[in-house]
């Protein structure tokens, strides 16, 4: 199946369905046998969402989501933030391979946001707490400081004009969270 096909709402639908596989499933459900690797390296990658997800080693955005290689293209960084290089990235995906969905995918217990409302960290780690609390402000609840975060990460993708001009083309960014309890994956719509 090629993104070009796949519409942003169907991309989400796949999306949806794949995370209710991963709530009641033990062990890895996407293709990574070796025919697909065989199969994507001649023909390419067809992925059908962007993630941009935390680099939390507990979500992992391929097993949450049920895919298999191929299907997503995902960005990890802690805290999910967004600079430069993550938006380039986004671009490249959208612009090239033609996908129509990009989640910006964060998690509750996020390392990264506790550090933002409780800390001063020192060192490079500071550009990503700066960032989160540029996003969150004053708000120390968990679940409601991680969704201000992604929503300001959605907030910086689509600044980007070329972004812009792909969402007139039908591409959507939205964000999401993970419970890690759960697993399941609240869509913010």
């Amino acid at each position: 199946m090629h993104t070009e096909n796949i519409s942003a709402s169907d991309a989400l639908k796949m999306l949806k369905d794949g995370n209710r596989q991963y709530l009641t499933s033990d062990k890895s459900i996407g293709d990574i046998s070796p025919q697909k690797r065989k199969e994507t390296l001649e023909n390419g990658q067809h992925p059908y969402a962007v993630i941009v997800s935390c680099s939390d080693s507990r979500v992992i955005p391929e097993a949450v989501f049920s895919a298999g290689i191929g299907e997503l293209f995902v960005i990890r960084v802690a805290g999910n933030v967004i600079d430069d290089h993550q938006l380039g990235s986004i671009e490249y995906a959208a612009e090239h391979l033609g996908i129509r969905l990009v989640v910006v995918l964060g998690h509750d217990h996020c390392g990264a946001v506790d550090a933002a409302i409780h800390h001063d960290p020192e060192g490079y780690i500071k550009f990503i707490t700066d960032e989160i609390r540029n996003a969150i402000g004053s708000e120390t609840d968990d679940y409601k400081a991680c969704c201000l975060n992604v929503r300001h990460s959605i907030a910086v993708i689509e600044r980007s004009l070329e972004i812009r001009q792909e969402e007139a083309h039908g591409l959507m960014v939205i964000g999401a969270v993970c419970r890690l309890g759960s697993g399941e994956v609240d869509f913010l719509l």
